[in-house]
C-alpha cells in the first residue's frame, strides 16, 4: 500500500443550511500593485436548514480578491465575515474563505447585478465557513467545519452549506 491511498476514507457531509446573503453596492477598488480587490457589504438575508434557521444581520461584508486563471477566467478568493441571529435569539459569528472561477465569456454578466442571473453551471463559487457562538444551544457549531457551493442572484448570493462529519 502506498502512502497516498485513501483506504476507504470518504468525506461525508450533511446539509447544514442554505444562506441567502443580500448585498448592497459592490465597490471595485481596481488593480493595485498587490491584487484586484472588491468590497461588498451585507445588507441582510436569511439562512434555513434542518437545525439552523434565522436572519443574516446587516453590517458584515466580503472583501474578495481576484486574478486571471485558465483561459482568461477570473479566479478569486473570499474573505467574508458576518453575524447571524437564529430564530430563537442566538448570535453566531460566521467567517468564510473560498474560491471562485468565473469564465471570461460570462464574467461581465456575472459581475453586473442589473443583469439576469448567469446559469450557475457556468461558474464555480465554493466556500469553507467556520462558526463561533457563545450560545450553549449551538455550541456544536464551534467544532463544525463546513463547505458550500453558491450562485449569484439578483441583489446577492445564495450558498448551500454542508457540515463535514
Amino acid at each position: 500500500m502506498s502512502d497516498f491511498e485513501f483506504n476507504g476514507r470518504a468525506l461525508r457531509s450533511e446539509p447544514l443550511c442554505c444562506a441567502r446573503f443580500d448585498v448592497g453596492e459592490i465597490m471595485a477598488l481596481g488593480p493595485s500593485p498587490w491584487r484586484n480587490r472588491r468590497v461588498g457589504y451585507i445588507t441582510g438575508g436569511r439562512f434555513e436548514g434542518p437545525r439552523l434557521s434565522g436572519d443574516i444581520l446587516p453590517g458584515g461584508g466580503n472583501w474578495p480578491e481576484s486574478g486571471v486563471g485558465p483561459d482568461g477566467a477570473a479566479v478569486g478568493t473570499f474573505d467574508a465575515r458576518c453575524a447571524w441571529k437564529t430564530d430563537d435569539g442566538a448570535i453566531i459569528y460566521v467567517t468564510y474563505t473560498g474560491r471562485s472561477l468565473i469564465p471570461a465569456d460570462v464574467g461581465e454578466a456575472f459581475r453586473d447585478p442589473a443583469q439576469p442571473p448567469v446559469d450557475p453551471s457556468r461558474y464555480k463559487l465554493h466556500i469553507a465557513p467556520v462558526f463561533e457562538t457563545a450560545d450553549p444551544r449551538y455550541a456544536w457549531l464551534n467544532a463544525t467545519l463546513a463547505v458550500g457551493c453558491g450562485e449569484r442572484e439578483t441583489g446577492g448570493v445564495r450558498h448551500w452549506m454542508y457540515a463535514i462529519l
